[in-house]
């Protein structure tokens, strides 16, 4: 299967990671099962508030993200 290149997105996901380049991410597609990270959302949660995973960005009063860059960050190089 190839992956199909468009100069203007970058958004494309990398053969090293499971993430777009950039853009936002769920909570969801973060952690496990769908995601990559298997920690419990209260683990999560008390790693951000610690410092251990990247702050979020709230995008509305009822949602919170993810920059892409700051998950990708964490999972080429887990602390």
């Amino acid at each position: 299967m190839t992956n199909s290149t468009n100069s203007g997105d970058n958004r494309q996901k990398t053969a090293a990671s499971p993430f777009p380049r950039t853009g936002f991410l769920r909570l969801s597609s973060i952690l496990a099962p769908k995601g990559p990270i298997p920690v419990s959302r209260s683990t999560w949660w008390a790693g951000v508030k610690d410092g251990r995973f990247p702050k979020p960005v709230k995008l509305g009063p009822r949602i919170t993200a993810w920059r892409a860059e700051d998950i990708d960050a964490l999972c080429q190089n887990p602390r």
